[in-house]
């Protein structure tokens, strides 16, 4: 069988002990996260979300590296949000029209205004045990699972 598919991504970059976070401004998915965006067609995993933090931040990554997935299937797609951490990086930061953005202490994050289910999702950039934040729908309201 074959799927509908839409990618996204999104990168941890952590300097020491901070990481940088967007506010994003999307009604779609408001909130504190860490930056990142859609995977154009064609285009390489690695070149995209290296593309969007430049984009997003001001920054230059490189050195991405494919830490986990966030997925789950809506209105006959599935959608993949790959992510990425890196602490290599050059430039000057600076926020853009998705939103504000600036160095957090990690340590920090759950006490700020988080994206939904973003407490749960830094769990798969940080645990090397972690791989998969799976969104399911149950009947009533969507759910998630760590894998």
């Amino acid at each position: 069988m074959i799927e509908i598919v839409e990618f996204t991504n999104m990168c941890m970059i952590q300097d020491k002990n901070k990481v940088l976070v967007i506010d994003r401004k999307a009604k779609d998915w408001p909130g504190i996260t860490f930056p990142g965006g859609h995977v154009d067609p064609g285009e390489p995993f690695t070149d995209a979300v290296i593309r969007e933090i430049r984009e997003e931040t001001g920054l230059y990554i490189s050195s991405p590296q494919l830490c986990g997935i966030k997925d789950w299937t809506e209105d006959n797609v599935r959608y993949v949000v790959l992510f990425y951490k890196t602490d290599t990086f050059d430039g000057m930061l600076q926020s853009s029209d998705e939103g504000d953005v600036w160095w957090e202490e990690i340590d920090n994050l759950s006490n700020l205004k988080l994206s939904p289910d973003m407490v749960d999702m830094l769990r798969v950039f940080t645990e090397d045990n972690l791989s998969e934040f799976f969104y399911r729908f149950d009947g009533e309201k969507w759910a998630y699972d760590l894998k």
